[in-house]
């Protein structure tokens, strides 16, 4: 008895192994979502957010009707200088890349926190919408007061950073210095002896 019940959970596991197998080979778009966004501080004291969204499809089939929507930009915080919270694209083949950027003036101080942008697309096999988050952002401190450099901490860490390598060409620089120009000691001694 026992040993039909143990045949019976083998042939079961083999069954679900095999199955669940043959759903992870099929074909279907995996898609990887990346967002990333740098601050650039204008003249004017104003700082904008340059934000950029690189969306990969890493599987073995198209992806349709994808469409990036970004809901984490409040209106009240930031303003849409150039381009759209929200795009959307035909189709993403296999393999495929899309990107989108968007800039957005900051209008308040403070440290921000982005969340996720959200990528939903079709597989036409599946009737339901998938979903697909991207990269969260980093914290981003917006138009914060940023102490002025000293001349003496830059000149510290450039020392720090190419002192080593300064100091070998310095004297690979003087080795040649010495071996290229002649000694006027025994260009002097060799006239005398001429004479």
């Amino acid at each position: 008895m026992a040993v039909a019940v143990a045949k019976l959970l083998i042939s079961a596991m083999a069954v679900f192994m095999l199955v669940s197998a043959s759903f992870a080979t099929s074909e279907v778009p995996f898609m990887v979502v990346h967002k990333k966004a740098t601050l650039n501080r204008l003249k004017s004291g104003a700082e904008r957010v340059s934000v950029s969204y690189d969306i990969y499809n890493q599987g073995s089939s198209s992806a349709y009707d994808v469409t990036l929507t970004d809901n984490s930009w409040d209106k009240k915080t930031f303003e849409v200088v150039n381009g759209n919270t929200s795009k959307s694209w035909e189709r993403l083949d296999a393999g495929g890349i899309l990107s989108h950027s968007i800039e957005l003036e900051a209008k308040v101080k403070g440290v921000f926190y982005g969340a996720p942008a959200v990528v939903t697309f079709r597989i036409p096999t599946k009737p339901a919408l998938q979903e697909a988050y991207s990269t969260p952002l980093l914290p981003l401190d917006i138009l914060a007061d940023k102490p002025p450099t000293k001349p003496l901490d830059v000149a510290k860490r450039l020392l720090a950073k190419y002192g080593s390598l300064v100091s070998v060409i310095s004297m690979v620089v003087c080795f040649i210095y010495l071996v290229a120009t002649p000694k006027s000691n025994v260009s002097k001694a060799s006239s005398k002896k001429k004479r």
